[in-house]
């Protein structure tokens, strides 16, 4: 059958245009021995893009001077190969293909011990509890971070990827700048929103600069954090603006805004969600993503061992009508089932399957 839904016509974000609005939404899945990606990594990124996603992105990938889990596949050395054959196979299914750039700074997970580079130390040395775990990055650390940025959407570049983004979310070294709460610097880098904003704006200005102006930059920004679902970066649109507007202008060509649940409004008095704020306040593109698929739409509940039905995709729909957003992003929903794109073009919602933690075993 033939869809009328806009969530499959094209959409552009910078020069390259997609065949749709459907987005793997980035998993991190510690499945790669050594920090190398393998063959199934390979396989299993294909098959989403065979399956209908206009849109690839990939887990989290960790940057040279970045600690990370053990299993997360990195974005240099011995991994670059890796991710090369990554690239070659989801083009082979006609798909786009962005790395995920990630570099963790001063994070652990409540309760357990991490070893971090003194370069990861993060602004203020604080994790997301506010607890202090390292020393603060100085103006030096931060000056090699930001290069170490440009050098790997470099590395992406040449190994044929079709865009990058940079993971600028849920409490990681580039949220840690923008959030007062582990930001805690009185010089150019913290004590206004300005201060704060400058790391994230000299990281997508690197990249720009190292990658040329038709390579596309999209930069993931979420509110809450992995410690700390009821944070906030901005208490109001005009909070929000103060942080977007650098960015924007620093050369990000879509911002991919992460929220629990995506169809929610994000400040009282209006019924705009995260994404459409933003995409009203900078003009630029937007990912949408938030349990996308799922019923009910908790964190908590798609963990705790029970297989979760899927949800209408209608609001989303209809967001993308309004213009409100530009793409949306699928996360568990593809885990279980790659084909969950095609079956929604071809109206085939029977045939969808219900996201099961017991798949997050294996890259399949």
């Amino acid at each position: 059958m033939t869809t009328t839904s806009p969530l499959f016509s094209p959409v552009t974000i910078g020069t390259l245009t997609l065949p749709n609005r459907i987005v793997m939404a980035p998993m991190t899945r510690q499945l790669s021995p050594n920090g190398v990606p393998g063959p199934d990594s390979a396989t299993y990124y294909a098959r989403r893009a065979r399956g209908g996603a206009g849109l690839v992105i990939t887990e989290g990938t960790t940057l040279a001077s970045s600690a990370g889990p053990e299993g997360a596949p990195h974005f240099h050395g011995a991994a670059l190969e890796g991710w090369a054959a990554v690239v070659r196979a989801v083009h082979a299914e006609g798909g786009r293909i962005f790395p995920q750039l990630w570099h963790v700074g001063a994070f652990r997970e409540p309760g357990k011990e991490v070893s971090l580079p003194t370069s990861a130390a993060g602004p203020s040395g604080l994790d997301g509890l506010g607890e202090t775990i390292a020393e603060p990055m100085t103006t030096a650390d931060i000056d090699r971070t930001v290069e170490e940025y440009g050098r790997a959407a470099a590395d992406a570049r040449r190994l044929g990827f079709d865009g990058v983004e940079l993971h600028g979310a849920h409490g990681f070294l580039i949220d840690q700048f923008l959030w007062p709460h582990t930001n805690r610097r009185t010089d150019g880098y913290g004590g206004t929103s300005a201060g704060r904003v400058r790391f994230a704006a000299e990281v997508v200005a690197a990249v720009r600069a190292a990658t040329g102006p038709d390579f596309p930059i999209s930069l993931r920004l979420s509110q809450w954090k992995m410690t700390d679902f009821t944070a906030r970066l901005a208490e109001t649109p005009q909070d929000l603006e103060e942080l977007l507007l650098p960015l924007a202008d620093a050369g990000v060509d879509v911002f991919h805004l992460s929220t629990r649940r995506f169809w929610l409004p994000e400040f009282e008095g209006s019924e705009r969600t995260l994404a459409s704020w933003t995409k009203k306040l900078t003009g630029v593109p937007v990912i949408a993503v938030g349990s996308v698929g799922l019923a009910p739409s908790d964190f908590e509940t798609a963990f705790a061992g029970q297989p979760m039905e899927f949800a209408p995709v209608d609001r989303a729909e209809e967001l993308v009508e309004n213009g409100d957003i530009d793409l949306l992003a699928v996360g568990r929903m593809l885990i279980s089932d790659p084909e969950w794109p095609a079956k929604i073009r071809d109206g085939r919602t029977s045939e969808l399957q219900a996201f099961d933690p017991s798949a997050l075993m294996a890259l399949v």
